[in-house]
């Protein structure tokens, strides 16, 4: 059972590793970023009752997307579905940067953003609140020590499966095998998920209207094959 609205939020202990910011920002994205990300952003401290009172319409459904980079994904995901929410979470902020001002451009209605650990959105959303989640070319954190920092541990699963509701899909991208092979291996021990690929095409092709990402270009570039994993919520 979902925790109610009045219920104190558990303390969320820091997951995220690696720099913050990069080079310094362009004074249009400081002032957008200043200015416009208060009126976008999400506040995960409490609980969140209903998400989608997180947008101004009411979406039909709600995605959210982990790591979102440079925001291409996002941004075109919004912009093709206006009809559906996209929470987007990203802890660097000169993507955070990017993001914002995409929005601004195109004048989404249907974006939230939140700068910091998405395992906190997570957390603070209801049960059943998304109909998928993107998680495209994480840091594979590819040193065996450093494993444990990657995003989808078996907890995560768990957490995951409590805020998606029946049939929505974890769509994950990578281009290093060795992350690919250890999600693959966790979600197959999952209880909660399964992963239908029949056929090499199911994760050697991307989703239908994937809009790519710079960092899929990047692997491309430099000749690593990306796959494209799909797992079902039961």
């Amino acid at each position: 059972m979902g925790a109610s609205a009045d219920q104190a939020q558990p303390h969320v202990a820091s997951r995220l590793h690696g720099r913050r910011k990069g080079k310094k920002l362009r004074a249009h994205q400081a002032a957008l970023l200043d200015i416009l990300l208060p009126v976008l952003t999400l506040d995960p401290s409490q609980p969140i009752a209903d998400a989608t009172n997180l947008f101004a319409g009411k979406p039909k459904e709600i995605w959210l997307e982990i790591g979102f980079g440079g925001g291409e994904h996002l941004i075109a995901e919004a912009e093709s579905h206006p009809d559906c929410g996209f929470i987007g979470c990203e802890p660097f902020e000169n993507g955070l940067a990017k993001a914002v001002t995409q929005v601004e451009a195109r004048k989404l209605a249907n974006v939230r953003l939140y700068c910091g650990d998405a395992g906190a959105v997570i957390e603070a959303l209801p049960e059943h609140a998304l109909r998928g989640v993107y998680l495209l070319y994480p840091d594979p954190w590819p040193k065996r020590r450093h494993r444990k920092r990657r995003f989808l541990s078996d907890e995560m699963f768990a957490s995951l499966a409590r805020v998606m509701c029946p049939g929505a899909e974890l769509r994950f991208a990578t281009d290093i095998d060795d992350n690919g092979g250890l999600t693959l291996a966790r979600v197959l021990r999952s209880p909660d998920f399964i992963w239908r690929a029949e056929t090499a095409e199911d994760w050697r092709v991307p989703w239908s209207g994937w809009s790519g990402t710079r960092y899929e270009a990047k692997a491309l570039a430099a000749g690593r094959k990306p796959v494209y994993l799909t797992f079902v919520r039961k």
